[in-house]
């Protein structure tokens, strides 16, 4: 079991180091001078611009630079804005807790729908809530967020006015985006609890606890719905990580003051201190969001556990 976890820590690590030598390596390849963002070009003379360049030590070599942003990255300097001057991690760590908020909002939305929905449509199928609760699945996978969000707004916000229409102040303007957000997620979990309940209510042992008179609540939440919950956690975990890149729309769309809406800005700016660190920000908080989900399994699942002290 500890050997497990420890490979898991290892390839965690090692993900974390591969994400940011391709974080880098991107922002070094796009087109266009950054330098020339920060200026104005009609005003500024080619000394100006070129000494700007040696300041922030864009002539120097490839390996020079990423040397300096490697070593700058694993003590957490992620440098400062070019345009604003603030510090990349102070300016990530004051924007994140309303795109915390609106993801653990989205997810826990995602969870609540998919997982019950999910297990309905198993218990009932091939029955008219299976057909609806599978179109609802088929909805929530296919509309983009931008679009859900719009349709929201207009619905609750301008028709209703039920709801703010923008903002990120308040219990009040997380609904929507959370709504936006978290159907997408709900669609694939409702799919995947499904099948997986549906194909474990075909055991035999699902039978034989029936025939020992076990009551139905029990033999559905307590062994059933347990053994397929791995493959919803699969996906869980997937939508968690995937929940930083959405709200880049969401924040967009419903004017929210996160973490999405700074590396929109950032890349129409073309301020690329603050584009490296959310990507890497990101991609830290990915990796050990599935690094968990995969420890998770053999709570889920102790036969999961067994079988890994046995190795």
């Amino acid at each position: 079991m500890y050997n497990k976890v420890l490979g898991r820590l290892v390839n965690a690590v090692l993900s974390i180091i591969g994400s940011l030598v391709l974080v880098f390596f991107i922002i070094y390849m796009m087109p266009g001078d950054p330098v020339l963002s920060m200026v104005d070009p009609s005003t500024a003379t080619p000394e100006a611009i070129e000494n700007m360049r040696v300041e922030l030590g864009l002539d120097r070599p490839f390996y020079s630079q990423f040397a300096d942003y490697f070593s700058q990255m694993i003590q957490g300097d992620f440098g400062q804005s070019r345009i604003t001057s603030e510090p990349v991690l102070d300016k990530i760590l004051m924007h994140l807790p309303a795109t915390l908020a609106l993801s653990l909002a989205s997810i826990l939305f995602s969870i609540i729908i998919g997982v019950g929905f999910g297990v309905l449509s198993a218990i009932y199928r091939n029955r008219w809530l299976d057909s609806v609760v599978r179109i609802i699945g088929l909805f929530g996978i296919s509309m983009p967020t931008f679009w859900s969000g719009i349709l929201l707004l207009l619905v609750f916000s301008v028709q209703l006015n039920w709801l703010p229409i923008m903002g990120s102040d308040g219990l009040a303007t997380l609904v929507l985006p959370a709504l936006a957000l978290g159907f997408v997620g709900a669609g694939f979990i409702i799919r995947m609890v499904r099948s997986s309940m549906v194909e474990v209510l075909d055991e035999q042992f699902i039978l034989m606890l029936r025939a020992k008179g076990l009551s139905e609540r029990l033999v559905m939440y307590r062994h059933a719905l347990r053994n397929a919950l791995i493959p919803a956690i699969t996906v869980i975990g997937l939508h968690i990580g995937e929940l930083l890149a959405g709200t880049v729309v969401i924040e967009t769309v419903f004017s929210r003051q996160g973490i999405g809406r700074i590396i929109a800005d950032a890349i129409m700016s073309k301020d690329m201190p603050v584009i490296q660190g959310v990507i890497f920000f990101s991609a830290i908080v990915y990796v050990l969001v599935n690094l968990l989900v995969d420890l998770s399994y053999s709570v889920a699942d102790p036969r999961i556990r067994r079988s890994a002290g046995t190795r």
